[in-house]
């Protein structure tokens, strides 16, 4: 496991991506906090909410974002050995030198602030750094993606807190997925935003 320092003394940078990388220390720096071979601390932290608090996580609000790092390495060797590399190979006489797909987390670790000013509840696993939000493009990827973790699960003898596939107003998908540390109730919904 990677042992992330949390520079206190950082401020935000109008060059940086989000409050959370100058948060956490130096963008170029960031890149070196990986908490997996795909998964970096500054991605499960990134927000596009500017707040006084920076979305700074605890160490163990880190632990658990790297408790939850397995699952989405394994979500994405799977999707691209099952899907990628099968939508490749059927399409005859065409060479397709299309890389990985990667998983992108559009919302990780969320500070009080972040998760008031998102909307999110008041008791989201967010606020552990127990939850992610994957995005999807279409309700058919969101539903292999599920369908992975499902199997994941399954397969490795390890509960979720929650698997919800989740729609916005616009029609946008997203999972969302949490392991906690313990006392997972292995929440599976469809969630439609009204």
């Amino acid at each position: 496991m990677v042992n992330v320092e949390l520079n206190k003394q950082a401020k935000l940078s109008p060059h940086l991506a989000s409050p959370s990388e100058a948060a956490l220390g130096h963008s170029s720096e960031l890149d070196g906090s990986r908490l997996s071979p795909h998964f970096s601390l500054g991605e499960l932290c990134k927000t596009s909410v500017n707040t006084l608090d920076g979305n700074i996580p605890s160490r163990e609000d880190v632990e658990n974002l790297k408790r939850l790092c397995p699952w989405l390495e394994e979500l994405r060797e799977r999707y691209n050995r099952q899907y990628v590399e099968t939508r490749r190979q059927g399409v005859q006489g065409v060479q397709d030198n299309t890389e990985e797909e990667p998983i992108i987390i559009t919302s990780g670790f969320r500070s009080p602030e972040v998760n008031k000013c998102v909307g999110g509840a008041y008791s989201s696993n967010h606020l552990t750094g127990c939850a992610v939000d994957i995005r999807c493009v279409g309700v058919e990827q969101a539903i292999r993606y599920a369908a992975i973790l499902l199997d994941t699960a399954d397969e490795w003898k390890q509960d979720y807190d929650e698997l919800l596939i989740e729609r916005n107003r616009h029609g946008r998908y997203w999972v969302h997925f949490a392991v906690r540390p313990k006392d997972n109730r292995r929440r599976t919904m469809f969630l439609n935003e009204k």
